[in-house]
């Protein structure tokens, strides 16, 4: 059979397995396939540049980003189609191991380090500083995980449902489609990236429509202080689509419940006090809605954010529990049976894995590595520099190595882990221990954050890692070459994330100043800012007290049922980034019902929709990085692109809410040319 043949899953791809049976891939060991191919590393590569910048983007802005797995399989297929020589099923998954280090390396990485921004730590850091901490922290999360791949991927067989492996490999499986999905995404990108470079570079629109700018809601403005916004980038409406009505719904909540109750109420008690309630901040009199935002209700939506992620890791106890049990039994099982077979070229080729002895050997090894870049570039200026180093690399590799089977098993139950409670934990943990060990103030806080980034890249690396393990184990990949390809992906990943945070962070900033008047929220990265401030520094008894809150309105959904972090992450981020959601996920509710009862035709639109989106994201958020480096020179040489005044005027203040409600007509537009014999396999996230 060659290369380009086509193949499907086993019967049993799904389901446990019998006693006696055994699961043979879709491509059989004993059948010759490329993998590794210039095409596939190169590919992978421009893959990973791509995504790493549009999902940076995307998180900075909103906490979330977009799951590069899906359209990473989608575009390999559709380049593989094209080319004289069609890509092979395991060159394509090569392709989305390499690739989708992207999304692993942002989550890590942007989840922390921005907090060096927030707290002004910049001039104590270096770019090769932070560089190191994400690709650290992944190349510890791969090896860490590699002795449990065969328990999750093969003894759980049929037992975990591993949601997004199952799309990722049924997307690349029924490959035949790939071409016309790949054209669709690829347009969808092309409109993405002029629209959104129509407002952020061009100025054609308001980017941010709002109720402010309309003069018969003066009273609600001004006296009330209720003011709605809504951002009108293509980016934030595609990701709408892909979140859901009901997700979206709770974030959207948080927001109402930010800028129509807590900000009013503390406008009116400006009537009756005259003086600051804080420190640092005017009397509340002076202060208008957005100032009263970010001055009180964001604190509570940070408290909020802590005690979601709490929440969920309480809630994960006893998956923690069962994966710690299953996963040191198997490393004790390994390591009894080290001397049956030393050379993994015994193994068929979907069996081998790193050598164990050398997956122990890069353990040491990257922990040393650890251990000198804590020791002579982060801890160097402290007395105690060696004691501090030991600590801190023992608190990462410790809470690394627990947390990542944890992470792995979320992922494959439910495509989700608490990757913010596990890492605000970790920082929470380290700051208390290092302050003990007199490691405080600005310095303090820095070694701290890094310590929490390396922790929270090595946790979404082992989350995103199980996905591909699973991916090879069905399809017959090399699980060997998954894992050195991730190792190779994280560098490339690890530089580009690393130089669009510094980037946003000069152009953009993460939190609201004179320079920086609208700032990309960052949220975790804020929450994280704010508990080291808590600890390290003399904290402000408001900001606590709001803090407390926060914590008690999330335990309060929890137990309503709605998702505390959704909620907690609405009261925190801007309403102008939570509106476009609702719309896209309002979007997603028709499209979905568009079919009526033919299920086929529902899917096959809701599909083609998810591909529009995922284009819309990925275009659009590369154009919000692109359209930063002119503003990093017009700081120094002026205005360097023409831009329509138009966007600044109340017309173009409508002009963007039209513009907006025409973009999400034609979203639904399009995807209601998919026809029924179009839906192939799920691409729900």
């Amino acid at each position: 059979m060659s290369d380009s043949e086509r193949t499907s899953l086993p019967s049993n791809a799904h389901e446990e397995l019998k006693p006696g049976e055994t699961y043979v891939p879709a491509i059989p060991p004993d059948r010759p396939c490329r993998e590794v191919t210039v095409r596939s590393v190169v590919t992978g590569f421009v893959m990973t540049l791509i995504f790493s910048a549009a999902v940076a983007y995307l998180t900075l802005k909103l906490g979330q980003g977009l799951e590069a797995a899906i359209p990473i399989s989608i575009l390999a297929i559709g380049l593989g189609s094209v080319l004289k020589r069609r890509s092979t099923l395991l060159e394509n998954v090569n392709i989305v191991a390499i690739g989708a280090t992207s999304g692993i390396v942002v989550g890590g990485s942007l989840f922390v380090m921005p907090a060096i921004h927030i707290l002004n730590l910049s001039h104590l850091s270096s770019f090769f500083q932070i560089f190191f901490v994400p690709l650290l922290g992944a190349i510890l999360g791969v090896l860490l995980l590699i002795p449990f791949r065969r328990y999750f991927v093969s003894k759980m067989h049929g037992k975990l449902p591993f949601p997004e492996a199952t799309a990722c490999t049924e997307v690349l499986v029924t490959g035949e489609k790939g071409g016309s999905q790949a054209k669709v995404l690829l347009y969808a990108m092309g409109i993405g990236a002029l629209y959104d470079g129509s407002v952020l570079m061009l100025g054609t629109w308001r980017e941010n429509f709002t109720t402010a700018s309309v003069g018969f809601l003066d009273f609600l403005t001004y006296k009330v202080k209720a003011v709605f916004s809504l951002n009108t980038t293509a980016a934030i409406a595609g990701l709408g689509y892909l979140i859901g009505l009901r997700y979206a719904a709770f974030i959207l909540a948080g927001s109402f419940f930010s800028y129509f109750v807590v900000v009013p109420i503390m406008g009116f008690m400006g009537n009756f006090i005259d003086v600051p309630i804080g420190v640092g901040v005017e009397p509340l009199s002076k202060l208008g809605a957005e100032d009263l935002f970010y001055e009180y209700a964001r604190y509570i939506g940070i408290g909020g954010i802590f005690a979601a992620g709490l929440i969920s890791i309480i809630k994960m106890l006893p998956v923690m529990f069962q994966a710690f049990g299953a996963g040191f039994k198997e490393i004790a099982k390994m390591i009894r049976q080290r001397g049956s077979s030393t050379s993994t070229g015994d193994l068929p080729r979907n069996e081998q894995d790193i050598p164990m002895p050398v997956v122990m050997g890069l353990i040491l090894l990257v922990v040393l590595v650890i251990w000198v870049y804590f020791r002579f570039s982060v801890l160097t200026s402290f007395d105690n520099a060696t004691l501090l180093s030991i600590v801190a690399v023992s608190v990462a590799f410790i809470i690394a190595l627990l947390f990542s089977a944890v992470s792995a098993w979320a992922v494959a139950m439910i495509s989700v882990t608490p990757i913010s409670g596990m890492t605000l934990m970790t920082l929470l943990i380290s700051a208390v221990i290092l302050s003990k060990l007199g490691m405080t103030g600005e310095k303090g806080m820095l070694g701290t954050l890094l310590i929490g980034g390396v922790v929270c890249t090595a946790l979404s690396m082992s989350g995103t890692l199980i996905t591909e393990f699973k991916m090879s184990y069905w399809l017959g990949a090399t699980p060997k070459k998954v894992q050195w390809s991730n190792i190779i992906g994280s560098v490339a990943a690890a530089l580009v994330v690393t130089a669009v945070m510094i980037l946003l962070a000069k152009t953009h900033g993460f939190v609201k100043s004179d320079l920086h008047p609208n700032p990309l929220p960052a949220p975790q990265a804020n929450a994280m800012a704010d508990v080291l401030k808590t600890i390290m520094l003399t904290p402000d008894p408001t900001k606590v007290f709001l803090y407390g809150i926060g914590a008690t309105i999330a335990l309060i959904i929890e137990m309503l049922g709605v998702s505390s972090l959704a909620f907690a992450l609405g009261m925190y981020i801007p309403i102008e980034y939570n509106s476009p959601i609702i719309a896209g996920a309002i979007v997603a509710h028709f499209v979905r019902k568009s079919g009526g009862k033919n299920r086929k035709l529902s899917d096959a639109r809701y599909n083609r929709g998810i591909l529009l989106s995922s284009g819309l994201i990925a275009g659009g958020a590369l154009m919000g990085v692109l359209s930063a480096i002119p503003k990093l020179f017009e700081k120094v040489e002026g205005e360097l692109i023409p831009v329509f005044k138009i966007g600044e005027t109340p017309m173009g203040n409508w002009l963007g809410l039209a513009s907006f409600l025409i973009l999400c007509s034609y979203i639904y537009w399009d995807a209601r040319r998919a026809k029924a014999e179009d839906a192939g396999p799920s691409l729900e996230m």
